[in-house]
């Protein structure tokens, strides 16, 4: 995730001073997050014996 939609996110979560390195770390574990469900999603469809990923597959991954 580039750092400025990082820095974006969080100030709209509130945040009026955000430091770099908080930055960086918000944006790493958006990124494990995302790859997390990524893999559940891929693995609920295998499951399905599908191979497209569906929004439920997303949906139940969360």
């Amino acid at each position: 995730m580039p750092k400025s939609i990082a820095r974006r996110m969080l100030k709209e979560g509130g945040a009026t001073r955000i430091s770099d390195a908080a930055v960086i770390e918000f944006a790493n574990v958006i990124n494990k997050f995302a790859y997390s469900v990524a893999k559940k999603a891929t693995r609920l469809a295998a499951h399905a014996n599908r191979k497209t990923v569906e929004k439920d597959d997303v949906e139940l991954a969360v």
